[in-house]
């Protein structure tokens, strides 16, 4: 017996992506976070496509998106504020913009209170992880009041006679890179630690001024003297970040007045309050283990990633969306817990590119050297006017695609370098038979699902397939192309115990074409929309099966009555 089914460290993005994942699966969650009150300061400004898709799965997107900047250029600028290169990335392959500069704490209260949704969720804050101790069955975790660590400004202080224990089935450690659940499992970080120092200032307009119209846009300024990071934010908020010399203390540069001065040069100071002003350095670390049997770390706590390409609490998320499917397979449906194997498997790759691509970002867009810096800049000008290359570079495809390395994945192997096993399904627009237009993932659920190229799934599935595929909540959807909608007499077309869709943009349909399926074929894709496996017309039995022992499930015998 446990108290609850998940106990997650931690209410940072990650740990609030998570609960929200887990909540809306029905699973018990309760949440400890050891500051007592929320931080109301921005860290991470920007999401991706990828990250949008899973606050949609988590049933925020749509507000959250409403306090978001979107479809923002981004740029790398000489000293003078002309383009070296623009980035532009207005496709929705995932049907999400690819870009969103986003505050943080308006993301972090909407993920909260979207908590309140889910009765099985429980939220603690001022509660403090002191110790865990794991078994066969479970974890037992003990935690006790504590008035937080100010995010990182000063030691804990903890309540005498405030000790409580709870159970679980599993322990997520969400906690941060000053993980306490890391440090107690005692797993060390490999990487480097960066010595360069940068000051980060963020700013509000005042009330009524239009202080950052002429900033629309993200900045690297490339320039030897001083690199530069400018981001626009929604509200009126906007983030500056300088690189520091070696000379520069922190005491210097944080002082009210050398922010002034740095500020000055692109915004009127006297139009602007300094929300925040801080001197910080950089980690390039990941864990050299994420789960050690019933507890795991997640976000800052398994990765650190500089912030040079926005993707650190990015791949948090992507962390709690694997994570969250998988655990809820196990626990209300049976799985084993071998699955969990393919966690770090499937992410620390990607984890560990994006963290590379960061450093390689930073290394470029902070050269000091006058020389190196005018090599670097003629060499961006004559890249660009490269067919191909030029094209490549603006559309930022150096960026680490949502695809596992293959073999590392839990689904069936690639099929050829094409071959989209393991890759994550595209996300369009669809439509349904009386013309209403929604995303892919709507109509999908949060579950697995089987797509069938211009064939209802049920008829290419078996008896017991099908009975073990709606054991855990699958759905089952007809994929047409536009225009091939079955016709005629009256009752024809209607599904049964399935959904159509139509695919009048042409994407989904050569999506199927390209993965193999063929028409008559299925594609089954895992509740995080990765591709679990393609069967063309003939083989659904083979991919089912494999489905079913990679998840190790119970034998049809075993399943709920109202299932068989």
């Amino acid at each position: 017996m446990t108290d609850y089914d998940v106990v997650v460290v931690g209410l940072g993005p990650t740990g609030l992506t998570l609960a929200n994942l887990l909540g809306r699966r029905g699973v018990r969650v309760l949440v400890l976070e050891r500051e007592p009150e929320y931080y109301g300061l921005a860290r991470a400004v920007y999401t991706d496509d990828e990250g949008m898709r899973v606050f949609q799965t988590a049933g925020a997107a749509d507000e959250l998106a409403a306090n978001m900047n979107h479809d923002s250029t981004v740029q790398w600028v000489r000293r003078d504020g002309r383009p070296l290169a623009q980035f532009h990335q207005t496709a929705r392959p995932l049907g999400w913009p690819v870009v969103n500069f986003l505050y943080q704490p308006y993301l972090e209260t909407t993920l909260e209170r979207a908590l309140t949704r889910y009765p099985r969720v429980h939220v603690r804050r001022g509660r403090e992880v002191v110790g865990f101790d794991q078994d066969e069955t479970g974890v037992e975790i003990e935690h006790h009041a504590c008035d937080g660590i100010g995010y990182g400004n000063r030691a804990p202080e903890s309540a005498p006679g405030t000790v409580e224990r709870v159970r679980a089935q599993f322990l997520i450690g969400c906690d941060g890179g000053r993980s306490v659940v890391r440090t107690r499992l005692g797993i060390p970080m490999s990487g480097t630690s960066y010595p360069e120092r940068w000051l980060v200032v963020d700013l509000k307009a005042r009330d009524g001024v239009d202080a950052f119209r002429h900033l629309p846009y993200f900045d690297f300024v490339c320039d030897p003297e001083l690199p530069i990071v400018s981001c626009p934010q929604p509200g009126g908020h906007h983030r500056f970040e300088f690189m520091l010399r070696e000379a520069q203390t922190k005491e210097e540069m944080e002082d009210p007045d050398t922010v002034h001065r740095h500020i000055a040069r692109f915004v009127d100071p006297g139009e602007v309050e300094v929300l925040r002003k801080l001197v910080y350095t950089f980690n390039a670390v990941v864990a050299d283990r994420w789960r050690v049997g019933r507890v795991l770390l997640a976000g800052d706590a398994a990765h650190m990633t500089p912030q040079f390409i926005g993707q650190g609490m990015n791949s948090g998320v992507r962390d709690a969306d694997n994570l969250a499917w998988k655990l809820a397979a196990i626990i209300e449906h049976g799985a084993a817990h071998s699955i969990l194997d393919s966690y770090e498997t499937e992410r620390r790759p990607h984890a560990q590119a994006m963290i590379d691509l960061s450093v390689l970002m930073k290394n470029f867009v902070s050269m000091r050297n006058p020389v190196a810096a005018k090599a670097r800049d003629a060499a961006i000008v004559t890249a660009l006017r490269v067919p191909g290359l030029g094209g490549w570079i603006k559309a930022a495809k150096m960026k680490p695609a949502p695809r596992f390395r293959r073999g590392a994945y839990l689904g069936l192997p690639r099929r050829g370098w094409g071959g989209v096993e393991g890759a994550l399904a595209p996300q369009p627009q669809v439509r349904s038979y009386d013309g209403r237009h929604c995303r892919l993932d709507d109509v999908l659920g949060t579950g697995f699902a089987v797509l069938g190229a211009g064939v209802d799934p049920l008829t290419v599935l078996s008896a017991d397939d099908q009975v073990a595929l709606r054991a855990l909540g699958t759905r089952f959807v007809t994929v047409y192309p536009h225009g091939g909608r079955p016709q005629g007499m009256p009752g024809d077309g209607r599904p049964v115990g399935t959904s159509d869709i139509e695919d009048h943009t042409g994407v989904l349909t050569r999506w199927l074409r390209r993965s193999g399926a063929g028409r008559g074929g299925i594609v089954l894709l895992r509740p995080d929309r990765y591709v679990f496996g393609v069967a063309a017309p003939g083989r659904s039995t083979d991919l089912v099966a494999e489905w079913r022992r990679q998840l190790a499930l119970p034998a049809a015998a075993k399943l709920p009555e109202e299932v068989r």
